[in-house]
């Protein structure tokens, strides 16, 4: 029922988008007629291709060539609305500035063709980024470390559809070419069906570390069977850290790593987090660092004890502009902060994607985190 009321409602916001397309932007382009109809034509596809997309995201059960034809029109009629705003502002501004006609004509065509290719090209450019992984590197300081460790941070894969097999697989060896301490997965690993999940987690078996893969849930492993999801991957050879904490390291010369449910576990009803259960018996001596799926949880918690997080959940907003509405959510978005005196935290932008296989203006990321002692 859950998904059939916010997929209705998905369907519904995307359908008034492609309505103010067509009419803010599609007709008033200085194109012919006929033209004017083919792109409206293909603004129905896309409508069709978002439904279908949700349908079969739901029961995965055909090929991933059409599956990744259907994901697309998703990401492209969010690109095109956020294209007709900025060119319906700057027709408005060619109207009320440019006094000559033939000049204001000139001017408004030379602006509907760009749009277009404007709106091309960063289609294109989206898809390619949602595919290539950045490695990030960043060095974090923390209080009481007394040796260098280094983590490898992954986050928001999103396993189903088009993040499949091939993906973790490839995935994988760049991780393991990094030689890391330990690898973190920060949530949101599974977004389908188990079943048609497990061959894809299979492959994270595969990872190699010294001290081992850790794994905390994240919001969307509870709409498809949270239990079932942590049971299976902890046959992978992966701790799941459960309102728990392990002590990475030689005894005295480490760093406590703890782990939380996500905060949906409050509106689902059970797996819910609980930062005292989390940090029960760590060593206070040595430096704590947190996984909590969404950023904003740090908002809810006494971090006198907690030297670092590390979050995901944002996606760094995945396409612009919609990081702005992550913003309104979340307290970061991505990259590290300094919450408080004791606190940092940082926000991986997510080594996979939801929804469309685009991403504009947040490149998909593995976190290669160098922690250093002060």
């Amino acid at each position: 029922m859950r998904f059939l009321i916010f997929t209705s409602i998905f369907i519904i916001v995307f359908a008034l988008m492609s309505i103010y397309i067509s009419k803010r932007f599609i007709k008033k382009l200085h194109f012919k007629k006929v033209y004017k109809n083919y792109l409206n034509y293909f603004l129905i596809i896309n409508l069709i291709g978002v439904f279908c997309y949700f349908l079969f995201r739901r029961y995965p059960l055909i090929p991933n060539e059409i599956y990744f034809l259907l994901s697309i029109p998703i990401g492209i009629i969010f690109l095109l609305f956020s294209t007709t705003i900025i060119y319906d502002l700057t027709s408005l501004v060619v109207n009320k500035t440019v006094k000559d006609n033939s000049r204001r004509d000139f001017l408004k065509k030379t602006l509907d063709f760009s749009a277009v290719a404007i709106a091309a090209g960063i289609n294109s450019k989206a898809i390619y980024n949602a595919k290539h992984a950045q490695l990030e590197k960043v060095n974090i300081k923390l209080n009481k470390l007394k040796q260098k460790y280094n983590i490898v941070q992954i986050s928001d894969i999103h396993i189903g559809g088009l993040i499949d097999k091939e993906f973790i697989s490839s995935m994988v060896e760049k991780i393991n070419s990094l030689n890391t301490d330990a690898i973190v997965i920060t949530g949101d690993l599974v977004d389908t069906n188990l079943k048609f999940a497990k061959p894809a987690l299979e492959e994270l078996k595969h990872l190699n570390s010294k001290y081992g893969t850790y794994f905390i849930v994240g919001n969307h492993e509870y709409f498809h069977g949270v239990d079932k999801i942590i049971s299976y991957v902890k046959t992978l050879n992966i701790t799941v850290l459960e309102n728990s904490n392990i002590y990475i390291g030689n005894k005295n010369n480490g760093f406590n790593l703890a782990g939380v449910y996500d905060r949906f576990g409050e509106r689902f009803g059970s797996y819910k987090p609980d930062i005292k259960a989390s940090l029960k018996n760590i060593d206070i001596t040595s430096p704590t660092v947190l996984l909590a799926h969404q950023p904003k949880y740090i908002e809810e918690i006494d971090t006198t004890n907690i030297d670092l997080i590390l979050s995901g959940h944002t996606h760094g907003g995945q396409i612009v502009p919609f990081n702005l509405l992550v913003k309104l959510q979340q307290p970061y978005i991505k990259g590290l902060h300094q919450h408080n005196k004791n606190t940092q935290i940082y926000v991986n932008k997510g080594t996979g994607f939801w929804g469309p296989p685009m991403r504009f203006g947040s490149s998909a990321e593995i976190t290669y985190i160098n922690l250093l002692p002060y």
